[in-house]
């Protein structure tokens, strides 16, 4: 079971992405509202995936996304936004994160595929 660490400041998204995910077999290990509690958390519990919000209110996940690049064991990490994924240019491309999917695209099968899986 893959385990997943969820970041995001809003508290509503953060439970309604929790169920589905652990409803398709993820274990969400973690809850992270900024990006420095995303660091320390992943640092502390070593997810296989962090789900991470690019509008976060200290550090903007590109940057979160970043740090743990350097990580090892590699952690995937997916970007996710309530914004429309082309408002950030090249950034998503650019950037080390495995993938982006908007939030109202959030599925485990979507996370599986990013993580190359199925």
């Amino acid at each position: 079971m893959a385990t997943i660490l969820i970041v995001d400041d809003h508290p509503g998204f953060r439970l309604e992405a929790r169920q589905p995910l652990e409803a398709e077999g993820f274990s969400v290990i973690g809850e992270a509202a900024d990006g420095t509690a995303a660091l320390s958390v992943a640092a502390r519990e070593r997810p296989d995936v962090v789900l991470l919000d690019i509008g976060l209110p200290d550090i903007d996940g590109f940057a979160v996304a970043d740090q743990l690049a350097s990580v090892q064991p590699p952690i995937c990490v997916i970007l996710t936004s309530s914004r429309d994924g082309s408002i950030y240019g090249g950034r998503i491309g650019a950037t080390t994160a495995a993938g982006f999917l908007p939030k109202d695209e959030l599925t485990g099968d979507a996370i599986r595929s990013l993580m190359g899986g199925d």
